[in-house]
């Protein structure tokens, strides 16, 4: 990750991916970076279908020298309520990108791979090419070894 502040950007519905989120946040403290969780939240309670997602808290990426994405996979695919942010949000250019996934399935290639995929074709939509990329498998027995090589693939950026 680069020095200057680094904006952690989550959306999380079930608080696994945030749980994610904080345990990296807390490992680029420690390192003595700066860095900060902006959350992405749905407007209503309910999970959102792609068809009827509104966004009540959209974070602004400018403030930010480096920007990791986070989000649940939702049916095989990218989270409908983390998608549309990543197409309004403003320019990636200049900035690191990263972006990690957490999906309930065991195998990556059960959405997490895809969701991931989706996230970089936006952020190249946004002048921005994805540096590390993760996809924690939730149900995997080795779920805490992937969060421990993922923010150590993050925070050595």
């Amino acid at each position: 990750m680069s020095t200057g502040q680094i904006g952690i950007i989550v959306y999380s519905h079930t608080g696994n991916t945030l749980s994610v989120a904080q345990k990296l946040e807390q490992a680029l403290k420690d390192s003595g970076r700066a860095a900060v969780i902006l959350r992405v939240e749905p407007a209503g309670d309910e999970l959102p279908s792609a068809a009827s997602v509104r966004i009540k808290a959209a974070p602004d990426v400018a403030p930010y020298d480096a920007v990791v994405f986070a989000s649940p996979v939702h049916a095989f695919s990218l989270a409908p309520v983390m998608k549309l942010y990543l197409s309004q949000i403003s320019s990636l250019t200049g900035k690191e990108v990263s972006c990690f996934v957490t999906q309930q399935l065991k195998k990556p290639w059960l959405g997490g791979n895809r969701a991931v995929r989706q996230i970089a074709a936006a952020c190249r939509a946004k002048g921005a090419e994805l540096k590390v990329c993760g996809v924690i498998n939730w149900s995997s027995g080795a779920r805490e070894e992937q969060i421990k090589d993922l923010i150590g693939k993050l925070a050595a950026r």
